[in-house]
C-alpha cells in the first residue's frame, strides 16, 4: 500500500489524471483457532468503471515464502492446486462475491497448514498497468484450546425453589484473548425455537440479562458469579415454572483484530442440565361462556369452556362436551377431537365446530340451529396427572349446565333507536343511531320526524332501501345538500341519522321504521316478502345556546405585590361550537377612575378573541404591551389574561363581554346573543417586607488609636433585585433623648455624613464599606475615648417596580453594638531594688532608673529623682508622696527630653558647669552622676517615673507614675589639708597651678625667637662645630586632674645646653 501510495503522488505531480488500481485486504496477522471459519475480504479501486473484477486467492507458506499455492478464482474454476482441489469442490473454501468490486474468502473449516500468508490478486481489466493488483495478509492459525464443562443431569424443583449450576471454562491459548460465558433456557416443546438468554458476562466483563429475565436480575433472583479462575455459578431464587427446559452454558474466545474490530474464534457449549418445576398449585376450575342462551331457528350457537389452572401448558387435560347427557365430543390432550356418532354427519356437512383455540379455551360451535338443538349443555374436564410413584390418577370437574332454547322462525325483527343526547345545544350535532335485529330477512329503514306534541304533520328525513341505497326528502334535501343532514349505513342493522348544527326548529320526535323482507322464489323468479315491521322513537329537544349563555370571570388573586403576575379567566358556556362561536373581549378601567366614568364606559378594549380564532388588540395596552399574555384552552370556553410583573397601571377593574355567533348551513354568520361578565378588581400592593437584620447585641473593648469595625449584616432580604440605604447611628451614653447621625448610605452607593460627624470631627477618621450586597461596615480609625457609644444600623430596603420607579419598602434596625474605647492599661513598673553608697566627699554618685514594663511600646517617660534630707524618715521604706514635705528635687528631664518639670524645681541650674551628668543609655535605662559630692548632698534619692502617651489628637497625656526604690547615699568628709584647701578654692587652684605655666611658656618662646636673630645676623660667631651655644628644651608639665595632687613642673637634663 505504501508503494501505491508513492506511485500515486508521483502521478498527481507529473500531471496524469489517470486512476491507480489499489488492492486492500483485511489487516494482518488473523489469528484463528483451528476447525473454525475464516473469512478475509478483497477490495479493488482506480479501475476503468463498468468493468466486474475478477478475484484470484493465493497463499504461501512459512517454510517456502515464495512458492505460491493457488487456492480460488473467480474467473478459473480449476483454479486450485490439488492441495485445495478437494476443499474447494466440496465448497469448503469458496469465494462470496458482494459487489463487482469486493469479495470475501470463505474457509468453512480452517486447518494447521492453511497457517501463511495469504494473497489476493485481480486481473488487469484496463488494457495498461497501473497501480498495485494485489495485496497479503498473514492468517495464523493455533490450536482451539477452549474446553466448557458442567455435568448433564435431571433435576425436579418446587416452584419457589433456589437454583444452582457451576459452569467450567479455561482456555492455554498464549495470544491476549477475551472470554465470554452465558446461561441459556431451550424449551423442550419448542426444540427449533431460539434458546432464551438467561444471563452472559460479555467479552467486556458486562452483565447482561436477556429480556423476560432482566427485571429478575435487577430483583436480586438471578445471578452470575463467578467463583474461581475457570468455574461460573448460576444461581436462580424463586424459580417459576416458565424457568423448566433444558439449560446449559455457552463460551466464547474472543481476539481483537489489528482493525480495532473483535472476532469470536471458538464457541462451545456444556452438557445440558434437565429442569422441571413443579407448580404449587394443581387445582383448577372450568367455566362455560355464550353470548346469548336464546336462539332462533337458523343462528349460529358458541360455547367456549375455559379451564383456569396454573401452567396450563404443562399439563394433561381432556374435555367432552356433553348434550342432555348424549357425548357430543371429546378432545384429549393432543387437541384431536373425537365426536360422538349422533354428530359426524353435521361435521362433515361443516355445521359442527369443535376445536381447541388455546391451551386453555376449548369451542364448541354449531351452525343453523334447530329446535331440536335446545336442551342443557354440559362441559366435563378431566386432568391426569403422574404421581411421584409412577401411578396416574385421574381428576374431573364437570361445568354448571347451560340451558339453550331455539325459537322457530317468525317476524322477531326487534328495533332500538339511541341517541347520543336527549337534549343538545343549539350548534351541536344530533346523532341517531337506529339498531334493528332481524335473524333470516333483509331491511329497510325509513326516518321522519314530527313534532314533540305530534300535533304537526310527519315529515320524511331519509330513507335507506334494502339494496343500502339512501334518498333524502324534499323538505331536508337543500340542508343535506350542504352536508347538515347526513343518513349513514354503519351495518347491515345499523343505520344513523347525523343532523349538524342543529337549530331550534330541529327539536321534536325522531322517528327510526325497519321493516323486515324476505327473498322467496327461485332463482329464474325472486320476489321480496315483508314479513314485519318495528317502529322506535326518540324525542330530541335542542336547547337554544342564548338560554345556557353565560359569561363570567375569576382571578384568584385579587390582591398581589408589586412584580407579582395575576390570571384573569373568562368562561363562556355553552362549550365551543365551530357552528355556534363566540367572540370574546377582556376590558380594562384604570384603578382611581370616577364612578361616572364606569357608567359613561370608561372600560377601554385590552383584546379581542374574534370568532375566527384571531386576536385583535384594542387600544388599551397592559404592561406596555410587552407583559400581557392571553391565551385560550383548546374547547374555547376558558379565556385567560395573563399580566406579568403587575405595577400600579395595572390596577383596576376588568370584565370580559362574549358576543355569540350562528353559522348558517350557506356559510353566513347570524348574531345571536351577547353577554357581560361580572367586574374584577384587581389590588397591586407593595409586596410584604422579608428585610431581616442581625439583632445580635455584643460589647466591643479597643484601646486607644485601634481601628473599630462594626458590622450591619442582611439575614433576608424580600427580593434578589432588593437595594439597601443603610444609615448608621451612635448613642453616646444610656438615656440619651437623641440618637446621632453618623452617616447614611444610600442605595446608589453615595453617603453623606451626618451633622454628629461634623461636630465630633469624625469625617477623616469614620469610614463605610459595603462588603457584599447584604454586608456593611462602619470603620472608626484611630478610636478615641471619646468615641464610645452605642452603634447600629438602620436598613432601607427599596425595590423598583415594573414600570421603573423606586418605592421605599420597609426599614429596620439591627442589633446594637456597644462600644468602650479605653486607654492602655497600666503597666508601669520602676525598679525598686534598695541600695547604700557610700562615698568621699568631692567623689561623684551614680544614680540608676530602671523601667522594667511599661503599659505601651509608644510610650515616653519623664523621670524625676528626689532626695529626703529629714533624719525622721531615714527609717522609713517607702518614698513620700509628691504633694509631702521633706524632700528636694534633684533633676527632672521630661517626656519631650526637655529638662524641666512642673511639679520639679532643682536647686542646681543644669548648664556645662554643672555637678549633675544625665544619660540616657536605652529606652528603660536612664541614670544621673553628681560629681563632687558635698556632705549635703547625703540622704535617701528616687526615681519618680511618670508615662506619658500621645492620644489619637496627637496630644500627649500622663498615664500613669511610679517611684523607684531608695538608694541612702552617705558622704565621708575629710580632714583640711593644704592640698584640701587648694583644691577646694577654686581661685587659689587656678592661680597655683594653671597661671604659670603661660607665662613660663612666653618666657621660652621670647629666648627662642632671641636666640633665633642673633644666630641669623653673626654666623661667624657660631662654634666651630656649628652647635648652638644655648639650647633649651621644652619643659614638662605634668598635673593630676583630680586636684589630688599640685602640678609639677620640671626641668629635666638636657633641658639646657
Amino acid at each position: 500500500m505504501a508503494t501505491g501510495a508513492l506511485l500515486l503522488a508521483c502521478a498527481l505531480l507529473a500531471g496524469v489524471a489517470v486512476a491507480q488500481r489499489v488492492v486492500t485486504v483485511e489487516s494482518g496477522p488473523l489469528v484463528r483457532t483451528e476447525g473454525s471459519h475464516v473469512t478475509i475480504w478483497c477490495n479493488v479501486t482506480g479501475y476503468k468503471d463498468g468493468v466486474q473484477q475478477d478475484f484470484e486467492w493465493s497463499m504461501y507458506l512459512g517454510s517456502a515464502p515464495d512458492r505460491e499455492i493457488r487456492i480460488v478464482s473467480t474467473a478459473q474454476p480449476n483454479y486450485a492446486y490439488a492441495i485445495y482441489a478437494q476443499r474447494v469442490n466440496s465448497k469448503e473454501i469458496f469465494v462470496e462475491r458482494l459487489s463487482r468490486d469486493s469479495a470475501v474468502l470463505h474457509i468453512t473449516k480452517v486447518q494447521a497448514n492453511d497457517q501463511g500468508l495469504f494473497e489476493c490478486y485481480t486481473p488487469n481489466t484496463d488494457g495498461r498497468y497501473l497501480g498495485i493488483y494485489s495485496a497479503r495478509t498473514n492468517v495464523t492459525v493455533i490450536a482451539d484450546s477452549l474446553t466448557v464443562t458442567a455435568p448433564a443431569q435431571t433435576l425436579s424443583k418446587v416452584e419457589g425453589d433456589t437454583l444452582q449450576l457451576t459452569c467450567e471454562v479455561s482456555r492455554t491459548t498464549e495470544q491476549h484473548t477475551h472470554l465470554s460465558v452465558g446461561w441459556y433456557l431451550r424449551s423442550p416443546e419448542e426444540p427449533a425455537a431460539q434458546p432464551q438468554e438467561l444471563v452472559t458476562l460479555s467479552r467486556d466483563f458486562v452483565l447482561r440479562s436477556g429480556g423476560p429475565y432482566r427485571q429478575r436480575m435487577a430483583a436480586g433472583d438471578l445471578r452470575l458469579d463467578k467463583t474461581s479462575a475457570t468455574a461460573y455459578r448460576l444461581t436462580i431464587h424463586k424459580l417459576q415454572p416458565g424457568d423448566q427446559g433444558l439449560l446449559y452454558c455457552q463460551a466464547a474466545e474472543w481476539i481483537q483484530d489489528p482493525d480495532g474490530s473483535w472476532f469470536a474464534m471458538t464457541r462451545k457449549q456444556s452438557e445440558k442440565t434437565q429442569l422441571r418445576v413443579q407448580p404449587t398449585d394443581r387445582d383448577f376450575s372450568i367455566q362455560v361462556s355464550t353470548e346469548r342462551r336464546s336462539f332462533t331457528a337458523g343462528e349460529p350457537l358458541e360455547l367456549r369452556c375455559t379451564i383456569e389452572a396454573q401452567n396450563v401448558p404443562e399439563r394433561f387435560f381432556s374435555v367432552s362436551w356433553v348434550f342432555s347427557s348424549s357425548p357430543v365430543a371429546v378432545v384429549g390432550p393432543s387437541a384431536v377431537p373425537v365426536l360422538g356418532p349422533e354428530y359426524v354427519a353435521r361435521e362433515a356437512a361443516g355445521l359442527m365446530t369443535v376445536r381447541k383455540e388455546s391451551p386453555n379455551v376449548y369451542l364448541l360451535k354449531l351452525q343453523r340451529l334447530t329446535a331440536e338443538d335446545a336442551g342443557k349443555y354440559i362441559c366435563r374436564v378431566t386432568e391426569r396427572e403422574r404421581t411421584p410413584t409412577g401411578d396416574f390418577i385421574d381428576r374431573s370437574k364437570r361445568s354448571r349446565n347451560v340451558q339453550i332454547t331455539v325459537q322457530p322462525l317468525k317476524s322477531n325483527i326487534t328495533v332500538s333507536l339511541s341517541s347520543n343526547s336527549s337534549e343538545v345545544l343549539e350548534g351541536d350535532t344530533i346523532t341517531l343511531t337506529c339498531s334493528a335485529h332481524s335473524s333470516t330477512a333483509s331491511l329497510s329503514f325509513v326516518w321522519q320526524w314530527v313534532e314533540k306534541q305530534a300535533v304537526g304533520p310527519i315529515l320524511e328525513v331519509g330513507s335507506v332501501d334494502r339494496d343500502g341505497t339512501v334518498r333524502h326528502s324534499p323538505t331536508y334535501r337543500e340542508r343535506a345538500s350542504y352536508g347538515e343532514i347526513r343518513v349513514e349505513k354503519v351495518r347491515a342493522d345499523t343505520l344513523t341519522l347525523s343532523v349538524y348544527n342543529a337549530l331550534p326548529r330541529d327539536e321534536g320526535q325522531y322517528r327510526c321504521t325497519a321493516t323486515e323482507w324476505l327473498q322467496t322464489g327461485d332463482e329464474a323468479e325472486l320476489s321480496w316478502e315483508k314479513i314485519g315491521e318495528k317502529s322506535a322513537t326518540k324525542s330530541v329537544t335542542v336547547r337554544t345556546v342564548e338560554s345556557s349563555f353565560m359569561v363570567s370571570a375569576s382571578s384568584r388573586t385579587p390582591s398581589i405585590s408589586f412584580g407579582d403576575s395575576f390570571d384573569l379567566l373568562c368562561l363562556v358556556k355553552p362549550r365551543h361550537n365551530p357552528r355556534v362561536p363566540a367572540s370574546v373581549t377582556w376590558r380594562f378601567m384604570p384603578a382611581g377612575a370616577r364612578a361616572e366614568d364606569e357608567d359613561q364606559g370608561g372600560f377601554k378594549d385590552l383584546v379581542t378573541f374574534t370568532r375566527e380564532g384571531t386576536l385583535q388588540w384594542g387600544e388599551q395596552l397592559l404592561g406596555l404591551g410587552t407583559r400581557t399574555i392571553v391565551d385560550r384552552s383548546h374547547s374555547n370556553t376558558n379565556f385567560r389574561l395573563s399580566v406579568t410583573r403587575a405595577g400600579r397601571r395595572e390596577a383596576g377593574k376588568y370584565q370580559c363581554t362574549a358576543v355569540l355567533w350562528r353559522r348558517n348551513y350557506d356559510n353566513s354568520w347570524s348574531r345571536v346573543a351577547n353577554r357581560t361578565s361580572n367586574l374584577l378588581g384587581i389590588s397591586v400592593l407593595q409586596p410584604e417586607s422579608k428585610l431581616k437584620v442581625q439583632k445580635t447585641n455584643q460589647s466591643l473593648a479597643f484601646l486607644e488609636d485601634s481601628r473599630v469595625r462594626i458590622n450591619c449584616s442582611i439575614a433576608s432580604q424580600t427580593s434578589q433585585d432588593s437595594q439597601h440605604a443603610v444609615l448608621w447611628y451612635v448613642r453616646r451614653a444610656e438615656g440619651s433623648e437623641a440618637d446621632e447621625l453618623l452617616l447614611r448610605i444610600e442605595r446608589s452607593g453615595a453617603f453623606e455624613y451626618g451633622a454628629y460627624a461634623d461636630e465630633e470631627r469624625l469625617r477623616l477618621r469614620v469610614q463605610a464599606e459595603r462588603l457584599s450586597p447584604r454586608l456593611y461596615v462602619l470603620t472608626l480609625n484611630r478610636a478615641e475615648s471619646s468615641d464610645s457609644g452605642t452603634y447600629y444600623c438602620l436598613v432601607e430596603e427599596w425595590l423598583s417596580d415594573p414600570d421603573g420607579a423606586w418605592y421605599r419598602l420597609s426599614r429596620e434596625s439591627s442589633g446594637y453594638t456597644q462600644v468602650l474605647v479605653r486607654q492602655p492599661e497600666v503597666r508601669l513598673q520602676v525598679e525598686e531594688l534598695e541600695s547604700n553608697v557610700t562615698v568621699e566627699e568631692s567623689g561623684s554618685i551614680r544614680l540608676g532608673c530602671s523601667i522594667p514594663s511599661q503599659s505601651s511600646p509608644d510610650s515616653r517617660f519623664s523621670v524625676s529623682w528626689y532626695v529626703e534630707r529629714s533624719e525622721d524618715d531615714a527609717g522609713s521604706e517607702e518614698p513620700l508622696d509628691e504633694e509631702a514635705g521633706g524632700r528636694d528635687c534633684v533633676f527632672s528631664v521630661a517626656h519631650d527630653f526637655v529638662f524641666r518639670n512642673e511639679n520639679c524645681s532643682p536647686q542646681e541650674e543644669t548648664g556645662p558647669f554643672s555637678r549633675l551628668q544625665f544619660e540616657k543609655m536605652t529606652t528603660d535605662q536612664y541614670s544621673l552622676t553628681i560629681h563632687g559630692v558635698r556632705p549635703a548632698d547625703a540622704g535617701r534619692y528616687y526615681c519618680h517615673v511618670e508615662e506619658w502617651l500621645l492620644n489619637p489628637r496627637n496630644i500627649w497625656y500622663r498615664l500613669a507614675t511610679n517611684n523607684s526604690g531608695f538608694t541612702i547615699v552617705n558622704v565621708v568628709q575629710q580632714v583640711s589639708t593644704i592640698q584640701s584647701v587648694v583644691c577646694s578654692n577654686t581661685s587659689l587652684f587656678y592661680f597655683i597651678f594653671f597661671y604659670p605655666f603661660p607665662i613660663f611658656g612666653i618666657l621660652v618662646i621670647a629666648l627662642l625667637f632671641v636666640r633665633f636673630k642673633s644666630r641669623s645676623s653673626s654666623k661667624s660667631q657660631e662654634g666651630k662645630n656649628g652647635a648652638p651655644l644655648l639650647w633649651i628644651k621644652e619643659p614638662h608639665l605634668s598635673y593630676s586632674p583630680t586636684c589630688l595632687d599640685p602640678p609639677a613642673l620640671s626641668l629635666h637634663p638636657g633641658s639646657v645646653d
